[in-house]
Parts: structure tokens; C-alpha cells; sequence
């Protein structure tokens, strides 16, 4: 199969430091004509500084700064209405390392598979661990509860109590159509993102990929996952400064999502059981992130306090 002659690469970063050079240059060293996009939310470190330094005069890099935090799904859809015409764009994350020949074996996936709108491949973790997400169906009311409570750990051999995330189950051993996939790496094909459209903007970060995995499905595409190719995902690279508020965005994108793709599906006892085991965990977390910024300190008064006395 023929590769398209540039595939368009989307990156937006925050933060990412020298993950983002990094990712940028595994992705110029692709055995395809490519182009990069880098989408800046306004990052304070020295991320842009290292990439230029990296990569000077590469007419294939295009950085837009953005001098703001837009959010993932704002800050990718920003890039869109600059990029020319091609066949596929490919959404990745800053603290990706792709191979050579992952963007070209990605292609010519999809160019097998003419009904996939959408397609990711196996992404490990940097001790070569397959990441949660990276393959999973899209979660529903039910199976969040299943998540939440841990319900599959104590019957782990009940379909009823399976989680959404498919992790622990066997690869396949060829390309396979799932439900969702991981917004580190999304090979959209151009025709279906002008059917479907961009990202949900009402989402800050996270959730917007799996709600963009289901606007995808219910256009009639199908998602491809590709496990012969693989790339590594240094995953919370742009997060890690703001623990919390990263969990606060993820929960609050739950809760769109199933607001959003349930709410007129399922009763509204089981909603509601939904909604508030969400707010109940994120409570916990903050309770928790809470509790590591005060013991802390508190044992440092008191070496204080031990140091004076002595």
C-alpha cells in the first residue's frame, strides 16, 4: 500500500521539558514525508527552548504558541484549520517516542482497513508494559462502578464484573476494531474528522478521547488497533507538576462523559449511584493530596521544635 505523501503530526504541550524535543525528533526521523505541529499551552520551562535549540531551521517543525493553557482538546483543535490538505493526521502526545517506520506501517494499516476512521497501536510503558488504556471499550456506568469498587479483583472470573480497560487480556495477533483507545496516539483519517468533527472543547483534559473513540463509532468508523506497532509513552510528563489538578479536570471529564453519552440511556437511580462514586473518589484524592502537603510540614516543625530544644 501506497503511504499518503505527508502525514500532518499534532502535538500540544505543556510543561513537557525535554520529553517534547525528544518526541519531536523520533517523530522528524519518520521514513515518511511528515510535518509537525507543535500546539504550546503556554509552557513556563524550558520545553520550546530545547526543541528549537534541537532543531534549528527545520522547515518540517511549525510551533504555535498559544501563551495560555487551552486545555488538550482546545489546543489540538487550535492547529486544525493550519493544516493543508492530507489524508491523515496524526494526534500524538509530547512525551511519545515513535519508531522510524511506526507512522508508515500505521498508514498502511489503515489503507487495508478503509472502514477504520481511527487507529492506534500498542503503546508500553518505558519498562515495555503494555499502558492501561491503550486498548479498552468505552466505559459504561456500570463497568465505572466495577472500576471504582475494584469489583473485577474479587470475581475475576465473572463477565459481569470485567473492566473496561483490556490490559489483562491477551494482544490480538493482528489489527482489531475496538471500542476506545489511549489520546497519546490517534491516526485520524481527514474525511472522517470533517464527518465527525474535532475534539469536545468542553473537556479540559482527559475523557475527551474516549468521547471523541464514541462520536467516531456512532458515525459508523471503526477504531483499528494495531498491535505489531508499538511506541513508548513516558505517561504524566506535562502533569506531574499539578497532581491534583489534573485529577480534578479527569473527574470533572467523567462526569461529562457520562452525562453526555448515558444519561438518557440508563435509570436515573444507577446515574446518580455513578455521579457520586466520582465525587466520592475525587474527595478522597484530594483528602489524600491534602494530607502529603501537611504531614510534611508538620514533621519539619517538629525537628524544629527538637533542634531548639536541644
Amino acid at each position: 500500500m501506497s503511504i499518503p505523501s505527508c502525514i500532518h503530526i499534532v502535538i500540544v504541550n505543556y510543561n513537557a521539558g525535554s520529553r517534547l524535543r525528544d518526541c519531536v525528533v523520533s517523530a522528524l526521523q519518520s521514513d515518511c514525508e511528515v510535518r509537525v505541529w507543535v500546539s504550546d499551552n503556554g509552557s513556563d520551562d524550558d520545553s520550546l527552548a530545547l526543541l528549537r535549540q534541537a532543531t534549528p531551521n527545520e522547515a518540517r517543525l511549525n510551533i504555535v504558541e498559544n501563551h495560555a493553557n487551552l486545555g488538550f482538546a482546545k489546543g489540538n483543535n487550535r492547529i486544525l484549520p493550519l493544516l493543508p490538505e492530507s489524508e491523515f493526521i496524526l494526534f500524538l502526545n509530547p512525551d511519545c517516542l515513535l519508531r522510524p517506520d511506526t507512522i508508515s506501517r500505521m498508514c498502511s494499516a489503515m489503507n487495508e482497513h478503509p472502514q477504520a476512521g481511527m487507529a492506534s497501536c500498542l503503546i508500553v510503558n518505558p519498562d515495555g508494559s503494555e499502558q492501561r488504556g491503550c486498548r479498552r471499550t468505552l466505559p459504561t456506568p456500570w463497568q465505572s462502578l466495577v472500576q471504582v469498587l475494584q469489583l473485577q479483583r474479587l470475581f475475576p472470573a465473572s463477565s459481569l464484573f470485567r473492566s473496561f480497560n483490556l490490559t489483562d487480556t491477551p494482544l490480538p495477533d493482528k489489527p482489531t476494531p475496538v471500542e476506545a483507545t489511549s489520546g497519546a496516539f490517534m491516526l485520524v483519517r481527514s474525511s472522517a474528522l470533517e464527518r465527525v468533527g474535532p475534539l469536545d472543547e468542553g473537556y479540559f483534559l482527559h475523557c475527551e478521547d474516549i468521547d471523541w473513540c464514541a462520536r467516531f463509532a456512532s458515525q459508523g468508523y471503526q477504531l483499528l488497533f494495531v498491535p505489531d506497532v508499538r511506541i513508548t509513552h513516558y505517561q504524566g510528563s506535562c502533569s506531574k507538576r499539578h497532581p491534583f489538578r489534573v485529577e480534578w479536570h479527569k473527574h470533572r471529564g467523567m462526569l461529562r462523559f457520562y452525562r453526555k453519552f448515558y444519561a438518557q440511556r440508563y435509570p436515573l437511580p444507577l446515574m446518580w449511584a455513578v455521579y457520586s462514586m466520582v465525587i466520592l473518589r475525587l474527595t478522597v484524592l484530594a483528602c489524600l493530596f491534602l494530607g502529603r502537603r501537611i504531614v510534611p510540614g508538620m514533621r519539619r516543625d517538629q525537628r524544629e521544635d527538637v533542634s531548639s530544644a536541644s
